[in-house]
């Protein structure tokens, strides 16, 4: 089965749907398998996005990809030092 890359914003429809649909009373295999998802790929999302509105999963996502932006600039220049240290003691 091909995956799919769900925006944040489809994730928080989806588990709305399933909240409606699981209120009615049916179970969480049946729930899942009206949304189209597995049932693990929906408790993952609960788990991620569970309470979250439509902003704050957006913003949730934008401060996780500044977050790898900053983890990699400080990789970068964590190498840089060690690369100058190192000269610098083969300088003496």
């Amino acid at each position: 089965m091909p995956r799919k890359a769900f925006t944040a914003e489809q994730i928080i429809n989806k588990l709305r749907e399933a909240e409606l649909i699981l209120n009615q009373g049916t179970t969480v295999p049946e729930a899942c398998r009206k949304i189209r998802v597995t049932d693990q790929t929906y408790y993952r999302w609960c788990k991620e996005y569970g309470g979250l509105n439509i902003d704050q999963a957006k913003r949730l996502k934008d401060l996780e990809k500044e977050n790898v932006q900053l983890k990699r600039l400080v990789a970068d220049l964590s190498l840089d030092k060690a690369i100058l240290k190192e000269a610098s003691r083969g300088n003496s």
